[in-house]
């Protein structure tokens, strides 16, 4: 449910319940999965009525679907913001990938919202995995379109191999030091980013 659909108060502004909901929803699915999160905790954490989540949410799935939006507009935004100003579609990738290892650098990193969250919904056609497909979609297309214009050909192979480190990088930053993880991280996009084609 994207921001413009949510269900709005009396004051015409987001419900602050929602809000609530949401938030604790996001800090403990994060943090300990999906699966292991019962509605009862986060309606007692949120400090709302059962009554009250089911005026926003149908049920735990459109709750679970609700915090991956979150998590694709938040990744959105950082990427945006990485690309601004970076000066050349190289650079781009850079910014973008030094993101990246400032997420996996920041406290509390438990890896990827949408890799965690496949692996508790590995049905295709589950609409968890569906929505985590087409954020990773996303993702390829905007790292594949930077190197297209940096030069690279075939740009599609590119725009994988930096999908797969980022997986990596975003899988271990959880496991081993994030400081090494980073830089080898970073020096992997830069190989990337040196094997253009003349």
């Amino acid at each position: 449910m994207s921001q413009g659909t949510a269900k709005r108060g009396r004051s015409g502004g987001v419900s602050e319940a929602r809000e609530r909901l949401l938030g604790t929803a996001t800090k403990i699915f994060y943090a300990e999965g999906i699966h292991s999160v019962g509605v009862d905790r986060i309606i007692a954490e949120a400090q709302v009525t059962r009554a009250t989540l089911y005026r926003h949410f149908t049920g735990k799935e459109e709750l679970v679907l609700a915090y991956l939006d979150v998590a694709d507009r938040g990744i959105r935004s950082q990427v945006a913001s990485a690309r601004e100003g970076a000066g050349s579609p190289a650079d781009e990738v850079r910014a973008v990938a030094a993101a990246i290892a400032d997420g996996i650098r920041s406290p509390g990193f438990r890896g990827c919202a949408f890799l965690n969250a496949v692996a508790e919904y590995p049905d295709p056609a589950h609409p968890v995995h569906q929505a985590v497909l087409a954020h990773r979609q996303w993702f390829l297309e905007t790292v594949t379109d930077l190197l297209a214009q940096a030069g690279h050909e075939p740009a599609d192979e590119a725009g994988r191999h930096v999908v797969m480190l980022r997986d990596g990088a975003m899988a271990a930053g959880c496991l081993f030091d994030p400081e090494l993880v980073c830089a080898t991280f970073l020096r992997g996009v830069e190989g990337v980013l040196s094997r253009r084609a003349e």
